[in-house]
């Protein structure tokens, strides 16, 4: 036995590879699949050869990413030698001079085509621009139609990547957490991958957000023991009674994740000690007999309503309609001893299998050639993509809008008149339903019969409803229908028919616009037709073309001062000025508005890798949009716009999620360095019981106690319930949460929350 240790760099790096490959091949030979242990070995040595001396930003061999993509794919998702070797090879076509002919040749055509799908849509989903977004996520969907493969592995490399992502500077870090929040999290959770997909969400949650996810990390640990008492407690005569009953189970505790307690924080409006269901419990059983799984778990939740009262609006029966990703299982809430109400989690062994890996990794691809019955839902699912891949949008953002409606949202289960039932995104409406049905049956529809009464197109429909859809040969597509469809082929079916009824308008309308600025000695170059868009407050050439075809724009003397109009660099001082959101230097609280200077233009050789720091010096030279206003002590970034001036977000913000995933490369990080000079606007919105004196109240805890300046107060009453906002003058982030604070210990004040 060779007992000598490795001295030099080279040789520990050897063995840590050494080390990495023997654990995966342990693993794999631990699993059911059959052992096709020589095409792995050749895999990775192939690999390893084809990446020797390349280093990862960490500074570890680069062979290391691909065995740990492929112990992922082995150990997480229960994948095949073939998924291992394509995991292995992934990045060997992009990194390396080999092509995809040369894989196919050693390794044959189903590692190749694996391989081939995952080289397509590398280096994140998207490109440079918006419009190649769309291509590459179209690409990364249609490959994944041929092989579930790819997109599984695509998933193994991705949580690599956020497990590693230290090692990135800040701005690829936001760049990459925004992305994986917006597609791949949803995506995995498309395809069950449960474990996955909280991995991914907290991951994302702790890089975006450092503080916050530090702070509930440590609030879970701090208050671990309270609720092993708790559980303890609470299992102890369910565990009993199933003992009695003959069953054999285990039960577990299931802690809600950060990530999910902080997206609670932000929608609810609560701290985290009014959460009530950080904490949940698994029972897992083995059935007596396999094909009466469902029965048996519904005896069981007989059994433990007897001990527990069951609240009779929260039971979900995932059992007999199985979530789209396969999911099933029972969902009660129960009234413990303690009065908490605690959610419950029943499920067979087999189910639980499904739940935690996906049954997208037990589907017809499992080594051992066994077709799954799960098969059918799969293929409803890539058929749903495929219609939307017939009708993609023109706009990018739209099309990822599109996908994300459609794929990743929870689905409600709907009746025919004659009692099929059609599985439906959750929020649609009669008008989705229709479309769902046939595109004829949508365009002429007039209105619905929700259980037998009647209700307009824009009804949302709930879980159970018996739905008619009514039309008429007479009735038209209307525009107003886009506002209130949510499903991707209702979208995309209006859009493309007012599309085409809009192309010959808009021809007309070019035409008009044409003749008028021929008249007029002016040319209709890209640059006048973009000062016409700005002055009708238009985003669109062919919007303007459109509003002149319908003679809602009348060209005049107006429009041809706006196109002989110098070009002015005060456009930019404008709308820095109406963006600005502090409004003055002074203690004493005047209002002498800060002259604006003029924004930073990023040049040839910006450092992107830097932090933006902004204090009062430079504050003026960043662009604020009105969307999330961001103040001293909110987690920002920056953003290259399209006139390379640095505009500032919060980082969840919804327009920076999008900028996130669009333009990655565009992502700088921001750091604030404030002194507390400046003034910021904040507006805080308060609900409660209306009662004499409230507004008093109110106004002496912000401007006696705490010494802020109010700005505005807005506040209306209505049977004995108010709600108000509060525009305020503070410094930064803390000043607003000691307001917070302060306020919620006010009589009859319910709920207090920054809604900017």
């Amino acid at each position: 036995m060779d007992t000598q240790q490795p001295k030099t760099k080279e040789e520990l790096e050897e063995k840590m590879v050494d080390d990495a490959f023997q654990h995966l091949k342990e693993t794999y030979l631990a699993s059911r699949h059959r052992k096709k242990i020589d095409i792995i070995n050749k895999a990775f040595n192939f690999a390893r050869q084809a990446h020797k001396g390349v280093k990862r930003l960490s500074g570890e061999p680069y062979i290391l990413h691909p065995i740990a993509v492929a112990q992922i794919a082995c150990e997480e998702m229960g994948l095949g030698s073939t998924s291992i070797s394509a995991a292995l090879l992934h990045d060997v076509v992009e990194d390396t001079d080999y092509t995809i002919e040369d894989i196919e040749n050693i390794f044959g055509p189903k590692i190749a085509q694996i391989v081939d799908g995952l080289t397509k849509i590398s280096g994140g989903i998207f490109g440079e621009h918006a419009s190649a977004q769309a291509e590459n996520f179209k690409k990364l969907l249609l490959t994944m139609s041929d092989d579930i493969r790819v997109i599984l592995i695509k998933i193994c490399d991705r949580l690599h990547n956020m497990r590693t992502l230290a090692s990135q500077p800040a701005n690829k870090q936001y760049k990459i957490a925004g992305e994986t929040l917006y597609i791949y999290a949803p995506l995995a959770n498309r395809l069950g991958l449960y474990k996955i997909k909280t991995e991914l969400e907290n991951l994302s949650f702790k890089f975006e957000h450092p503080e916050e996810y530090a702070s509930i990390t440590n609030k879970l640990n701090f208050t671990k023991e309270q609720r092993d008492k708790l559980f303890e407690d609470f299992t102890a005569p369910i565990r009993q009674s199933l003992d009695a009953a003959g069953v054999k189970y285990k039960i577990i505790a299931r802690v809600k994740s950060p990530y999910s307690i902080w997206n609670k924080m932000q929608t609810k409006h609560v701290t985290f000690d009014e959460i009530y269901d950080i904490l949940a419990v698994r029972i897992i059983f083995t059935p007596k007999v396999r094909e009466e799984e469902i029965n048996e778990c519904f005896n069981i939740y007989v059994a433990i309503s007897k001990i527990y009262k069951s609240h009779p609006d929260r039971l979900r029966d995932w059992l007999n309609h199985p979530k789209a990703n396969g999911y099933q299982a029972l969902h009660v809430t129960l009234m413990s001893k303690q009065g908490r109400w605690i959610e419950i989690q029943i499920r067979s062994d087999r189910m639980d299998e499904i739940a935690e890996q996906g049954f997208a990794a037990h589907w017809k691809y499992k080594e051992g050639g066994d077709i799954q019955e799960d098969e059918g839902e799969l293929n409803n699912w890539l058929r749903t993509i495929k219609e939307i891949l017939d009708d993609p949008q023109p706009d990018a953002m739209d099309f990822l809008d599109a996908i994300k409606l459609n794929l990743f949202a929870s689905e409600i289960f709907v009746f025919t008149p004659k009692g099929e039932i059609k599985t439906m995104p959750a929020g649609c409406t009669a008008l989705d339903f229709a479309f769902q049905i046939h595109t004829f049956l949508g365009s002429h529809c007039i209105g619905a019969k929700v259980n037998h009464k009647l209700v307009p197109l824009s009804h949302k429909l709930q879980s159970g409803d018996q739905v008619e859809i009514l039309a008429s040969k007479a009735q038209h597509v209307q525009p107003s229908w886009i506002n209130f469809v949510s499903t991707a082929k209702a979208k995309g079916k209006i859009q493309a028919i007012l599309r085409r009824e809009n192309r010959e308008i808009q021809k007309r309308g070019e035409t008009i616009l044409n003749e008028w600025m021929q008249k007029n000695d002016l040319a209709p170059t890209t640059s006048n037709l973009d000062k016409l868009c700005e002055y009708h407050d238009m985003s669109k050439h062919e919007d303007l073309f459109l509003s002149i075809g319908e003679r809602t724009i009348i060209l005049g003397e107006k429009d041809l001062a706006k196109l002989n109009e110098k070009d002015k660099k005060s456009g930019v001082t404008t709308g820095w000025k109406k963006y600005v959101p502090f409004l003055n230097l002074n203690k004493d609280k005047k209002s002498e508005p800060i002259t604006p200077a003029e924004p930073f233009t990023v040049k040839e050789g910006f450092n992107k890798k830097k932090p933006c720091i902004i204090n009062e010096e430079y504050i003026s030279k960043y662009v604020f949009r009105h969307c999330c206003h961001p103040i001293p002590g909110d987690d920002i970034l920056g953003y290259i716009d399209n006139k390379n001036h640095i505009e500032i977000h919060k980082r969840n913000c919804p327009v920076a999620s999008k900028l996130k995933t669009s333009f990655g490369n565009r992502i700088l990080d921001a750091k604030w360095d404030m002194h507390r000079l400046l003034f910021f606007d904040a507006t805080i919105e308060i609900k409660g019981i209306d009662r004499k004196g409230m507004i008093l109240d109110v106004a002496r805890v912000i401007t006696d106690e705490l010494d802020i300046n109010i700005h505005k107060v807005t506040v209306t009453a209505d049977k004995g319930i108010f709600d108000g906002t509060i525009e305020l003058r503070v410094h930064d982030r803390s000043d607003v949460k000691l307001i917070m604070e302060k306020l919620k210990k006010a009589e009859g004040l319910q709920e207090v929350m920054r809604i900017n």
